[in-house]
């Protein structure tokens, strides 16, 4: 699965200078750097170099100050990182090759430049704020068919965690979130349930909730190391 290359390329990134996180905002990795200003990176995973991982480059492409692909290297060296029309169509667009080892070794096989002005601020900024809202790096990039742990579920989740002794108030939950009033009233994963004016508890659903997450998040269970 493309997250058995996540965490080969997040340390290769961590190297270089950014804070990593993954499947922000459809890419599958993002890491941004400290500097002003700040430098997005984006890369894409794919078990094997195809068309399709190039296309998704270029598409991050319009937000991204860097962009790659990585992919795994075929063992017997006849995968599409060989094929030197595929590294020059990803030169000719400013898109990098990572090349992922069995050992889970990184190498560069394409260096990431950018040739053209990015044309999507807005997508870019909404990136950077997810980037920066998420607590630690809860999901591992390159992840499908499993719920994205953005921003707003970890703050949803930790309003259904603080409910689990009782019901509250929205200004009780204030240092949660800001926004725990709409969170409570708009009620999206269906967790939360007004009990009376202005008070809201736990849905049946939201405690089963917090019960699984509290099991996945034990020292035994643990997917990812939060950083």
């Amino acid at each position: 699965m493309e997250t058995s290359l996540y965490l080969p390329v997040k340390q290769f990134l961590e190297t270089a200078g950014y804070s990593v996180k993954g499947e922000v905002g459809g890419c599958d990795i993002l890491g941004l750097s400290d500097g002003d200003p700040t430098v997005m990176v984006v890369c894409e995973l794919k078990l094997s170099f195809n068309l399709e991982l190039i296309l998704q480059a270029v598409d991050r492409a319009a937000a991204a100050d860097e962009v790659w692909i990585a992919a795994r290297i075929s063992a017997k060296g006849r995968g599409r990182e060989a094929d030197k029309r595929y590294r020059d169509l990803c030169r000719r667009l400013g898109i990098g090759m990572l090349g992922v080892s069995d050992m889970g070794e990184v190498s560069i096989l394409v260096s990431s430049v950018s040739p053209m002005p990015r044309s999507n601020p807005k997508r870019r900024t909404k990136l950077i704020k997810e980037h920066r809202k998420r607590q630690g790096d809860p999901a591992l990039g390159g992840s499908t068919k499993v719920p994205i742990m953005t921003a707003y579920r970890q703050q949803a989740l930790a309003c259904a965690a603080a409910l689990v002794d009782g019901p509250l108030r929205p200004r009780d939950l204030k240092a949660i979130t800001p926004k725990a009033g709409a969170m409570l009233r708009d009620n999206y994963y269906g967790w939360f349930e007004r009990i009376d004016k202005g008070v809201y508890g736990l849905s049946e659903g939201g405690l089963k909730t917090v019960e699984k997450m509290a099991g996945i998040n034990s020292p035994s269970t643990s997917a990812i190391t939060t950083t």
